[in-house]
């Protein structure tokens, strides 16, 4: 019987440690969940100037013509109404906002990329444009032209340290 109660009372024992570690592990679980929620609210709230996400590739062709045909034949693009391709994504803090990024190729030697020499430039979603000016030009950045505003949002131009020249962008919206 003493032999029965031992039993007993080791079965109670751990089903109330496995209780118990479940609680703990649904209460990690929970906090977990909050920590995150705020953390993507504190992202929503955020107005650090910074780069958000790529915003177009942009890049020099011998014959704009042939090119985008090839991509349309090739690899199933749609051409838009502005000659380029827009794919969409959406924001990992604000997933009810889609998101377009742009391609288009140019023709070779277009002025749009001076005073760069390269064959590419890639557009940079960014928020807070002023700020994100501000920092680069106590950095020393090469500001390349000024801010200017369109209704789709504000832009921008900055070389980097190979002679890259950058297209800063913050959407309207």
């Amino acid at each position: 019987m003493k032999r029965s109660l031992t039993i007993i009372s080791l079965v109670t024992l751990l089903a109330s440690c496995n209780s118990e570690t479940k609680k703990t592990n649904n209460m990690e679980e929970q906090k977990k969940q909050t920590d995150k929620s705020t953390s993507l609210d504190s992202h929503r709230d955020d107005t650090t100037p910074k780069v958000t996400g790529i915003g177009g590739i942009f890049f020099f062709s011998d014959d704009t013509k042939r090119i985008k045909d090839w991509y349309v034949k090739n690899l199933g693009f749609d051409i838009n109404e502005w000659g380029s391709v827009s794919f969409e994504y959406r924001d990992l803090n604000k997933p009810e906002k889609i998101i377009p990024l742009q391609w288009s190729p140019f023709k070779k030697g277009d002025e749009y990329f001076s005073p760069s020499k390269k064959e590419f430039m890639i557009n940079y979603r960014v928020q807070n444009i002023e700020g994100l000016v501000n920092k680069l030009k106590e950095n020393g950045v090469t500001i390349v032209d000024s801010i200017v505003t369109y209704d789709f949002g504000k832009f921008i131009h900055i070389m980097d340290t190979e002679g890259n020249k950058i297209e800063l962008w913050e959407p309207a919206d």
